[in-house]
């Protein structure tokens, strides 16, 4: 049996949660990130190209979910080859963290993949504090409402999106127990992040915050 303190972490799902003794936080502990990339110049044009954005899904990651796991992406083409490019490979990062969620492991391949230092390192940690804790993820997952908000210079963007955890839960891994909560506006999660383009040309996670129960993201 979980002492109180850790059920107390468990109660709240693993994306937005500090997993303190004190209890679980809506917020994350810093500010939300901006939707505008601090000093850089987004009026650069982003190019449009049929082509180079099929060639990018011929190298789809594949994720390898336990079985009582199901993701759902809703993502929307912009008809605009860079931003289709960020946002693909956002999903991808989602997507790579929950699996890395549910594997135990922080540093898969697609989680090297798609999340860059510091955010890496930091869900990294968060993995293995949550496996530490003698928990795993379970249920169902949707992503949705992806945008890019600013772009510069083709390398670096600003994105953000939501998370419904509204049917996810966290599970202790020895019991197989699913400690469920009770839904609120709160299992609706808004993400803002950078991502920064790689040598690889993968536009990767480096920074990410998010909000619990924002009203851009609560559904009923």
């Amino acid at each position: 049996m979980l002492p109180t303190s850790r059920r107390t972490a468990a109660a709240c799902l693993f994306a937005a949660v500090t997993f303190s003794v004190a209890g679980c936080s809506s917020d994350s502990s810093k500010d939300p990130a901006n939707d505008k990339i601090a000093g850089a110049d987004s009026g650069a044009p982003s190019t449009n190209s049929p082509t180079a954005s099929a060639s990018a899904e011929k190298n789809a990651p594949t994720f390898d979910f336990p079985s009582d796991i199901t993701v759902k992406v809703d993502r929307k083409p912009t008809g605009d080859a860079t931003k289709d490019a960020i946002l693909r490979d956002v999903a991808y990062s989602a997507q790579a963290r929950l699996e890395a969620f549910g594997e135990g492991k922080g540093q898969t391949a697609n989680m090297n993949r798609f999340f860059a230092v510091p955010a890496l390192t930091y869900w990294a940690g968060r993995v293995t504090t949550v496996k530490n804790d003698g928990l795993t993820v379970t249920g169902d997952y949707r992503f949705f409402n992806f945008k890019v908000t600013d772009v510069a210079n083709g390398k670096t963007a600003a994105v953000r999106y939501c998370e419904d955890q509204s049917k996810g839960y966290s599970k202790e891994i020895k019991s197989k127990k699913v400690l469920r909560t009770q839904p609120s506006d709160k299992d609706f999660i808004l993400y803002t992040l950078q991502a920064v383009k790689d040598s690889a040309g993968d536009w990767q996670v480096a920074q990410q915050n998010w909000k619990k129960g924002d009203a851009s993201c609560v559904q009923g």
